[in-house]
């Protein structure tokens, strides 16, 4: 457990780029502390030195040392530290270089009130052709139209996302309706999910969840998806779950869905 999961009672970490999202955490919480110190600190200090019984006349020269200026400097170099060392290298890392290869499993996430929806490609790589006048909410929320080559074989599932470890996961995040708010707190990763936007997030799952089960003594643990933006009188239900699986056990639930589509035979999926 890291200072982090101590302090402010953060889920443990289970994606590889967790622990630096956590010690970035660490280090504003810490600039936050010094600032909230140092101004009460000043404020304390202005209402005793220029209290009116040892000022009954006002003073119109004020403060002439330049102390507060070195504060203000060194705060903005503070912050400087955190833009430089870590928010703009972390942007680069999180949203210019998204992982490509065979290795990488891409998923589609679609918001709406109040469940999400996960699209899978099959053998081909390819999500297939959705179209709105093809949704049931029942059967085909999402409006997948099997009769596009490139849909015979995508894998669909509700508030079930299932990913391999130690394998980047490539996730599209996008909204059938109003904005929500795609959020996995063990993972260290969360994206808006916007009417009419496809917007990508990655991470690395590194903990199973059965890895994660025994660690935390709890043999009924979830990984879980939350809404982090309220989105209407249901938004408090709006709760999904993710498996992490070894690439064994998630190669046999490939197999598992796919059985459903295709005729026995045709081969092992996504090797």
């Amino acid at each position: 457990m890291n200072l982090t999961e101590k302090l402010f009672y953060m889920p443990p970490v289970a994606a590889e780029h967790g622990a630096r999202m956590d010690s970035m955490i660490d280090y504003v919480h810490w600039l936050m502390l010094a600032l909230f110190i140092g101004w009460m600190g000043f404020f304390l200090y202005t209402i005793v030195r220029f209290r009116s019984k040892a000022h009954p006349r006002a003073d119109y020269a004020g403060v002439k040392s330049h102390t507060s200026t070195y504060l203000e400097l060194g705060v903005a170099v503070a912050e400087g530290v955190l833009l430089i060392s870590f928010s703009i290298p972390g942007w680069v890392e999180r949203v210019d270089k998204i992982p490509t290869g065979k290795d990488v499993v891409t998923v589609r996430i679609v918001g709406e009130q109040f469940a999400w929806n996960v699209h899978y490609p099959g053998k081909d790589g390819v999500f297939g052709r959705t179209d709105p006048a093809k949704i049931d909410t029942e059967s085909n929320p999402l409006g997948l139209d099997r009769s596009d080559p490139a849909a015979a074989d995508d894998l669909t599932t509700i508030n079930q996302l299932h990913l391999p470890v130690d394998r980047p996961a490539v996730i599209h995040v996008s909204s059938k309706d109003v904005i929500h708010s795609f959020n996995l707190p063990h993972m260290r990763s969360k994206q808006d999910a916007v009417p009419g936007m496809s917007i990508p997030l990655w991470f690395t799952p590194t903990v199973t969840t059965d890895a994660m089960r025994e660690r935390l003594g709890k043999p009924d643990f979830q990984y879980e998806i939350a809404c982090a933006q309220l989105c209407g009188l249901g938004h408090y239900r709006m709760r999904g779950f993710l498996t992490v699986h070894t690439q064994e056990a998630y190669q046999a639930w490939i197999d598992e869905q796919t059985a459903q589509l295709a005729p026995a035979g045709e081969g092992d999926f996504w090797n």
